[in-house]
């Protein structure tokens, strides 16, 4: 059971654009590379990219990089290679609740595996997304070599509004949804979810823009 999640939904009744995405887009293959230049005219800097796992660049509990984003024949990199070259270490960090938290992941094996296949840190958190900002905002931070300085220069790419989109969010940075992700999902939860940004919208809902100044 996601704990960190159940505790911040309620947070939603009082500041429902918490879920919302600054940008949407059907699958990790239709990211454009720099991240920058999914906000529209809004251009923020972008120096760090955080990547959901599961149903965004990879088939749920599966490892490996979703064999679509890695071959890209009319472009000279493919699209995860391409978050590779723009946002090396320790500019790229991959936070799954299914690899590299305490609960579901206690001895590290599969945050250690997933890093091994993917050349990208995984972030060891002992709380579940959306609760695990102030982690990735201290990795961020202290890590060395690192051009980050505050939240709003981080972006959160991931399929789950009430995990990934809202923890970008809380985070102070910037949220990217992939609507579609790798297979469509079938859980009635989820496609519930999926519609919340349309009808939060025409209650004229935005999402928070983040503040360089916070």
């Amino acid at each position: 059971m996601n704990v960190s999640a159940t505790l911040n939904f309620f947070r939603l009744i009082r500041q429902p654009s918490l879920c919302l995405p600054h940008a949407t887009v059907p699958t990790f293959n239709d990211l454009p590379v720099p991240l920058t230049n999914a906000f529209g005219s809004l251009k923020p800097d972008i120096r760090a990219v955080v990547l959901d796992k599961d149903n965004c660049f990879a088939v749920s509990k599966e490892h490996a990089v979703y064999k679509p984003y890695t071959i890209n024949p009319e472009e000279s990199q493919d699209k995860f290679h391409a978050f590779l070259t723009n946002y090396s270490p320790p500019h790229l960090l991959i936070v799954s609740n299914s690899a590299g938290t305490t609960s579901s992941d206690p001895l590290s094996r599969e945050a250690d595996l997933l890093s091994s296949v993917t050349n990208v840190p995984v972030l060891h958190h002992a709380t579940k997304k959306p609760g695990c900002g102030p982690q990735i905002l201290e990795h961020f931070l202290n890590a060395k070599g690192s051009r980050v300085t505050a939240g709003d220069q981080i972006a959160v790419v991931g399929d789950r509004l009430f995990t990934d989109v809202m923890m970008a969010n809380l985070m102070g940075s910037w949220a990217v949804w992939i609507q579609d992700g790798v297979v469509l999902t079938r859980n009635p939860f989820i496609k519930w979810e999926q519609k919340l940004p349309g009808r939060l919208a025409r209650y004229g809902f935005k999402a928070p823009v983040p503040n360089p100044d916070t």
